[in-house]
C-alpha cells in the first residue's frame, strides 16, 4: 500500500482547526503533520523566506507582501482568523487620548507590517481622516518578508521594552495589541465606541477584518498538487463542522469570489500605508492557487 503524503503544517488553535488536530476530520489520502509554533506569527518569516512548512497559517499583509516580492508561497482562498480591530488600540488610563488627537503622536505596534496594525490604521483613516504618515509608529519587530523596508515615519528599535511597559513609562501615547491585549483597568481603549463602529462596519462590508489566511509552499504545489487540493478540502470540512449563528460575523471565509472584495479592501489599505510596492489584483493573488485547485474552490 502506498504511503500517505504528509504535509508539514502550522495552524493556530481555533474551533475550526480543532477537528483537524484531534482527528475528527481526516482524509484517507493525506496526513497533516502539525508543528506547534507559539505565538503563531513566529511561523510566518520561516514560511515566506525558507518554505519551512508545506502548509501554514499566514497573516494577510505578509501574504500580500510575499506575492508582491515574488516569494515562493501560494495563497489559498481560505481565511482562518479574523476579528474586529478598533478595540485593539489602547492608551494608559492615566494618559487617555482621543482618536481625534492622535496626529503627531507616537503609537507602538509590534511590527509596522502587523495585520492588526494595518486594520487599526485603516479604521483611523476611514473614521477620523488620520493617514498613516500623520503618526510616528514605534516598532520592535521587522517585516516577515525580508525585501520590505519600513517607511520613514516608522522608528524601529529591536531593544525597546514591550508595548505595555512603553505605555506605562509614557514613551508612547497609544499602542496596538492583538491576542496579547491586556486585561484589567490599567489601559483604556482609544476608540470609545469601538464595538458599535465595528458592528456598523460589518453591516456595510459583510465580513470581519481578515487577519490570517492559509498558504502553501510553491514547492509543495509543484510536487504534490493532489495533497494541496485535499488539504483545502479538509480545511473546508473542518470549518463546516463548527456550528455558528446565521447572519452574524464569523472568523472564517473561503472561496475566490467571497474573498475578492475583502482582499481588494486589504490591498487598498496596504497601498495607502506604504505596505506594498505596487498594486496587486485579486487575480494575481489567487491565480497560482486557482492553477492548483481549479475553479471548484468556491
Amino acid at each position: 500500500m502506498a504511503e500517505l503524503p504528509v504535509l508539514r503544517t502550522v495552524l493556530g488553535d481555533y474551533p475550526h482547526t480543532a477537528p483537524l488536530k484531534n482527528g475528527d476530520v481526516e482524509s484517507p489520502r493525506l496526513r497533516l503533520d502539525f508543528v506547534s509554533v507559539s505565538p503563531i506569527h513566529r511561523a510566518f518569516a520561516p514560511m515566506v523566506r525558507e518554505e519551512a512548512y508545506d502548509l501554514s497559517e499566514l497573516a494577510v499583509v505578509t501574504a500580500l507582501q510575499a506575492i508582491a516580492y515574488g516569494r515562493p508561497v501560494v495563497l489559498l482562498p481560505a481565511v482562518v482568523a479574523a476579528r474586529f480591530q478598533r478595540g485593539c488600540l489602547i492608551a494608559h488610563a492615566s494618559r487617555p487620548v482621543r482618536p481625534e488627537d492622535l496626529k503627531g503622536k507616537r503609537i507602538g505596534v509590534r511590527s509596522y507590517t502587523q495585520t492588526t496594525g494595518m486594520w487599526v490604521r485603516a479604521h483611523l483613516a476611514e473614521d477620523y481622516g488620520l493617514a498613516a504618515q500623520d503618526v510616528q509608529w514605534i516598532t520592535r519587530d521587522g517585516a516577515h518578508v525580508a525585501e520590505y523596508a519600513d517607511p520613514a515615519f516608522v522608528t524601529h528599535d529591536e531593544h525597546a521594552a514591550n508595548l505595555p511597559d512603553l505605555l506605562r513609562e509614557g514613551r508612547i501615547d497609544a499602542a496596538v495589541l492583538g491576542n496579547d491585549l491586556p486585561e484589567g483597568d490599567e489601559f483604556v481603549p482609544v476608540v470609545p465606541d469601538a464595538a458599535a463602529r465595528d458592528e456598523q462596519w460589518w453591516q456595510r462590508h459583510g465580513f470581519m477584518p481578515i487577519n490570517h489566511m492559509v498558504a502553501v509552499s510553491a514547492a509543495t504545489c509543484r510536487e504534490n498538487p493532489d495533497a494541496v487540493r485535499e488539504s483545502y478540502a479538509l480545511l473546508r470540512r473542518a470549518d463546516a463542522s463548527v456550528s455558528r449563528p446565521d447572519g452574524r460575523p464569523h472568523p472564517t471565509l473561503f472561496g475566490y469570489e467571497n474573498l475578492r472584495g475583502p482582499v481588494e479592501s486589504v490591498i487598498d489599505a496596504c497601498l495607502a500605508q506604504h505596505l506594498l510596492p505596487r498594486r496587486l489584483s485579486p487575480d494575481e493573488v489567487f491565480g497560482p492557487a486557482r492553477e492548483v485547485l481549479g475553479n471548484d474552490a468556491d
